[in-house]
C-alpha cells in the first residue's frame, strides 16, 4: 500500500467515524443539547475573541515601518 492510498483510507475511515458519531450526537437529545450549549458557547465566546485579537495584530502591523514588514 502506497502511502497515499494510506491517507485515502484513513481520510476515509476518518470520515466516516466523523458522520457516525454526528448521526448518534443528533438522535440523543441530552447529546444535541449539549452540542448545541457548546456550538453557541464558541460563536458567542471564542469566535469574537479571536477576531478581536486578529484585528489588534492588524492594528499594531500598520504602525510597523514597511521595511521591516518586507524581512
Amino acid at each position: 500500500m502506497t502511502e497515499d492510498t494510506a491517507r485515502t483510507v484513513a481520510d476515509l475511515i476518518l470520515g466516516a467515524a466523523a458522520v457516525g458519531v454526528a448521526y448518534y450526537v443528533m438522535r440523543t437529545p441530552p447529546l444535541r443539547r449539549l452540542a448545541w450549549r457548546l456550538a453557541v458557547s464558541a460563536a458567542t465566546g471564542t469566535l469574537p475573541a479571536w477576531f478581536s485579537r486578529e484585528l489588534r495584530q492588524a492594528w499594531a502591523d500598520t504602525a510597523r515601518p514597511r521595511d521591516m514588514m518586507r524581512a
